[in-house]
């Protein structure tokens, strides 16, 4: 008999490589079997949920289907198959083999989301609503008395024919600007009687300027209201520079309907317990 001596080491190599491929190949066969039959018992019990339910709701009669009753007769049927495929296929299984390891720290994160959500509604919260939605005006009386003060501004469109009249003085009505200027002061003065839940404050200072800007035609007005009280001025300052912008209207509406006001806004604030809010920031 012809001997063929000693397997060289090399072949070794090869029949171990050749043994590894051979189980990855397997593993992967097994891998992908779990998988498919993973998925079709899902498809399984859905399947036969379906049918459970059409045949349920076949046994009701048709004249409740549409009633107000239906939806408590739907959710008894619901709730009766999901006990009898717990009872056939037990618990039912996760969307994932990892999928309650997955569904605690996205619970956990919806629980802190919701909390910060609950936090940010309570702080901005609408204080001139009620508890049952009426409209009331704030009770301030515990509040501190501070300075307060408020800068507001807005803009009056005027168009090339009405800002060179503007520019020249020469309104039918006299000074548009000098007039708007005090009409400001006279609305900030005026405001709690203008805006139905805004208190009546003593007013320190009340100041506007107005200036035109030839760049794209307006008249820039910007006013700032100052007080020592329990509540702020911004309402004082924002309708200081409105009346003196519908002002400005008012001077000009004999040259042109064309006039727009625009940009109100509130563009700084200090004092109260809120503290310092500025638009440049």
């Amino acid at each position: 008999m012809p001997s063929f001596g000693p397997i060289p080491p090399a072949c070794y190599v090869n029949l171990l490589a050749n043994q590894s491929n051979k189980e990855g190949e397997i593993s992967g066969s097994l891998t992908a079997a779990f998988t498919i039959e993973f998925f079709s018992s899902q498809l399984r019990m859905q399947v036969m949920f379906v049918c459970r339910v059409a045949l349920k709701l076949k046994s009701l009669p048709r004249s409740r289907l549409f009633s107000n009753g239906c939806r408590h007769d739907l959710s008894k049927v619901i709730a009766e198959l999901n006990q009898e495929m717990e009872s056939v296929f037990g618990e039912p299984p996760a969307s994932s083999p990892a999928g309650s390891l997955e569904s605690q720290p996205m619970a956990q994160e919806s629980h802190l989301l919701t909390n910060d959500v609950t936090q940010k509604e309570s702080l901005s919260r609408l204080t001139h609503i009620g508890s049952k939605g009426e409209a009331q005006m704030v009770d301030i009386s515990s509040k501190e008395i501070t300075k307060r003060v408020a800068v507001a501004s807005c803009k009056v469109m005027l168009g090339q024919k009405v800002f060179d009249l503007v520019s020249a003085n020469q309104m039918q009505k006299g000074d548009v600007l000098g007039v708007a200027k005090i009409a400001g002061v006279c609305g900030a003065k005026q405001t709690s009687n203008l805006i139905p839940l805004c208190h009546n404050i003593n007013l320190s200072h009340v100041h506007l300027d107005l200036t035109l800007n030839p760049r794209d035609l307006s008249v820039e007005i910007e006013g700032q209201a100052v007080s020592t009280g329990k509540t702020g001025v911004e309402m004082e300052a924002l309708t200081a520079v409105t009346i003196a912008g519908l002002t400005v209207y008012d001077m000009c509406k004999a040259a042109s309907k064309d006039i727009v006001l625009t940009d109100v806004r509130l563009e700084h604030k200090s004092g109260g317990k809120s503290g310092d809010w500025s638009r440049k920031k």
